[in-house]
């Protein structure tokens, strides 16, 4: 494979996955493009060479076919303002008379956008005769789509073969993400800590266990820590909890223990009396939630235990909320957590936040560019660190 910043795409047409599903409102304006802005610097390397630049991506989970809501042409008065201006054109599919012909009238310096590849059920099958079909459309194939990389899609690992090794090649986003993936999971300085949250041990299970291999600590917080907390017999309340995983809560907690890895989980809990913004809230022990009250964010004292380890951290990795930080009562733990990775990263520690309800925090809280970096693949990242081969990865270095 080639290095994309070395290369030389003058006179060139480069076939490029993105991700830009991202999210549109009712009447198909983009409410956060967060997707889109991290492929530009990609794009604009490729137009300022002198090449022109063919995009690919899909958007949502289109069942049957075309349908407007899941159109790509939404995207474009947005793309061209991104671009500074650039010229962006659009294809109304992404293979066949229609795409090769746009491709093929595609001026140097020009973009042209390429209908939903969702579209099309061979995309997701990922079919060989599809791949080969969108292959055709250009010279040089860049993938720069993080967000679909655990998946073995048409577009992302099946249509690398048709380039040769040196026309085939990751984005700066690609090629960033997976950089500082690895300095985390393979070359961390320690104290490693990796920070999990979310609703399901479920979900969560591969990736606990691998950074077991290579975390000095594990905080666990969000909805899961109540299963862990239940299964160490406490009473939880009406709290989120797995009760199918107590006996692996208590596997994952002494396999913790037998490996020197110290996994820690919140002491005490902001409880609510219902799932709602208007909640009666109390601050409780977790030794004792009150019959009726769930916990939906960690508490005071949880905020404290959990930000001393992180500030005597080196390596940082976050992945997952500490509760329901949509909802205002129950954001300042999350908030907290997300202040203390801020300095530990002031201090010279590294930090990668990953998955996307950890994104969408640092960015509700203004606090994306106080951290390392932050990623764009959720469910990609977290494959990544399960220890997963990814196949939009593996097709480009194969």
């Amino acid at each position: 494979m080639s290095k994309f910043s070395d290369y030389n795409f003058k006179g060139r047409k480069a076939l490029v996955r993105v991700d830009f599903n991202v999210p549109l409102n009712e009447k198909y304006e983009i409410t956060d493009d967060t997707r889109m802005r991290a492929a530009v610097p990609t794009i604009k390397k490729v137009l300022q060479d002198g090449g022109a630049v063919i995009l690919m991506s899909h958007l949502g989970r289109p069942k049957e076919g075309p349908a407007e809501k899941y159109s790509l042409k939404h995207l474009v008065y947005h793309l061209v303002k991104l671009l500074d201006g650039a010229t962006v054109k659009f294809a109304e599919d992404c293979v066949g008379p229609v795409a090769e012909e746009a491709a093929s009238n595609l001026q140097m310096g020009e973009v042209l956008l390429l209908e939903n590849l969702r579209f099309h059920k061979q995309e997701e099958k990922g079919d060989a005769a599809f791949a080969r079909q969108l292959a055709q459309l250009g010279d040089v194939y860049v993938n720069d789509a993080f967000g679909t990389a655990h998946r073995a899609h048409a577009s992302t690992a099946v249509i690398a073969q048709y380039f040769p090794a040196d026309a085939r090649m990751f984005g700066l986003l690609m090629e960033a993400e997976v950089s500082n993936a690895e300095k985390v999971l393979h070359k961390a300085e320690r104290p490693f800590t990796a920070i999990l949250g979310g609703a399901k041990v479920s979900d969560k299970i591969l990736i606990i266990e691998n950074l077991m291999e290579k975390a000095n600590n594990i905080i666990i917080g969000g909805g899961m820590a109540y299963t862990f907390l239940k299964a160490q017999g406490k009473e939880i309340g009406n709290s989120l909890c797995e009760n199918d995983k107590l006996d692996l809560a208590n596997e994952l907690l002494a396999k913790a223990k037998a490996k020197g890895v110290a996994l820690l989980l919140p002491v005490d809990s902001v409880a609510a009396d219902k799932f709602a913004e208007d909640a009666n809230t109390q601050a409780v022990s977790n030794d004792n939630i009150p019959a009726g009250w769930m916990g939906l964010d960690i508490g005071q004292k949880s905020v404290q235990l959990f930000a001393g380890v992180i500030g005597q951290s080196k390596t940082i990795l976050w992945n997952g909320p500490m509760g329901v930080f949509e909802m205002k009562p129950f954001q300042a733990g999350t908030k907290a957590i997300a202040d203390a990775i801020v300095s530990a990263t002031g201090k010279g520690a590294f930090s990668l936040v990953g998955g996307g309800d950890s994104v969408a925090a640092v960015n509700q809280f203004g606090l994306a560019d106080k951290v390392s970096y932050v990623s764009t693949g959720g469910g990609a990242m977290l494959e990544f660190f399960e220890g997963k081969e990814l196949p939009g990865i593996a097709a480009i270095s194969a």
